[in-house]
């Protein structure tokens, strides 16, 4: 029987979406703007990488060709492939938003078809009643942040008060979230936990996509470190998606990386966390080595979007998509006969781009595997065309929305 996989490269859009300047983005494009720093040298660091964009396994499936017909640009450091391996397109997003519970409800087959709340970027960003229901219900001697800000740089700024004083960090940005920082030590993990599932709750009526624990370690500024016990609290996704359509079926189902909480841990089935996409690479390969026959695995990478585009550092994006295109050359090795894999991405995060926060984008689709015919998928009308097709290969009911390409 068919397997399935979803890998989806956290950020990596393609740039060229029509309706990007309605989200300030005409003109972002991840992909072709890290590759144009490589090209040029911007892309540089020593002990880290130099030259080109190197993306050898992705440019013979054909991400070069998805690229230029997202944008009609080629891209330096990728090929004109004429024998690519794997059928090759690019993915309209149709939700309202650009963040990351869009992008992967979408692709899983439920596009978004409601409006998300957003907190405005004033100080303070969240309405007086919120902040107090949260200080009640935490029991809390308050809360600092209270603005939109980077991650990284809202700790060095008031890590070391949050840890004196108690108060968690909370704060915001302009997807559809509330997020709260605290210590693992002198705040405790279990208590941040325990706030975000009050606030998870308190934010509901707001529409609010998601409540984001970001628990950190450290002594002072300089020496902060959020950690890998990140829990995201999503709302629940649409119905209708792939993961319900497989979870009708009685099939198997793993969920690597974020995905779980993405989805509100709804039929996601064994949910699998690792710390960066080295680690969760090793751990997809290990869970596909045991997938069963009629089995669905969908991951996320998340390295690219928290640790270098958000932080807009060029070179570090380019290393570590080079470093994941190495790595999932050991994962397509181990497809059989009958599976296909698709890789794709839930957004843009062009790391050239001003401010901080994503870029609404296409992005690519390449589906490969033992028996796939390369071919050229064309602009996919909706994500959601990407779980469809992977529903029909399993031989699932249709999701509710998205069509299938086979």
């Amino acid at each position: 029987m068919r397997r399935a996989l979803l890998l989806v490269l956290d950020s990596f859009g393609c740039g060229g979406a029509a309706d990007a300047a309605a989200f300030g983005d005409a003109g972002a494009d991840t992909l072709g703007h890290i590759a144009a720093a490589c090209a040029d040298g911007r892309a540089d660091r020593v002990g880290l990488r130099k030259g080109p964009l190197r993306l050898p396994f992705l440019d013979k499936l054909g991400l070069g060709l998805a690229a230029h017909a997202s944008t009609g640009r080629w891209h330096a450091g990728l090929t004109r492939e004429a024998a690519p391996r794997a059928a090759w397109g690019y993915g309209v997003e149709v939700s309202k938003g650009k963040d990351t519970p869009s992008g992967h409800w979408e692709i899983a087959g439920a596009p978004v078809d409601f409006d998300w709340g957003y907190f405005p970027d004033t100080q303070p960003t969240f309405p007086a009643e919120l902040t107090r229901a949260i200080i009640a219900a935490g029991k809390l001697p308050g809360i600092l942040g209270d603005r939109h800000a980077s991650g990284v740089d809202i700790l060095e700024e008031l890590g070391a008060e949050h840890m004196a004083s108690g108060k968690p960090i909370v704060y915001t940005s302009v997807d559809s979230v509330l997020q709260i920082a605290a210590h693992e030590q002198t705040f405790g993990l279990q208590r941040l936990y325990d706030l975000c599932a009050l606030t998870r709750k308190l934010v509901d009526p707001l529409n609010i996509g998601r409540v984001i624990a970001r628990p950190f370690v450290g002594v002072g500024p300089g020496a902060f470190k959020r950690t890998a016990h990140r829990k995201d609290l999503a709302m629940p996704p649409p119905a209708g998606n792939i993961f319900d359509r497989a979870a009708q079926a009685g099939r198997a189902v793993v969920s690597i990386g974020k995905i779980g909480d993405i989805f509100a841990h709804r039929n996601s089935g064994l949910e699998i966390k690792g710390a960066g996409h080295a680690d969760l690479v090793e751990k997809t390969v290990r869970a596909l080595d045991t997938l069963a026959d009629g089995g669905f695995l969908f991951a996320n990478y998340l390295d690219l979007d928290t640790d270098f585009a958000h932080r807009r550092d060029v070179p570090g994006a380019a290393a570590c998509v080079e470093d994941f295109d190495r790595r999932l050359g050991s994962l397509a090795a181990r497809l059989r006969p009958g599976d296909v894999a698709v890789f794709t991405a839930d957004h843009g995060n062009d790391p050239t781009w001003r401010g901080t926060d994503h870029t609404r984008e296409h992005v690519p689709i390449l589906a490969f595997g033992p028996g796939v015919a390369p071919r050229a998928l064309g602009a996919r009308d909706t994500f959601a065309d990407i779980g469809a097709s992977l529903a029909a290969h399993l031989g699932l009911a249709p999701t509710k929305t998205g069509r299938s390409w086979w």
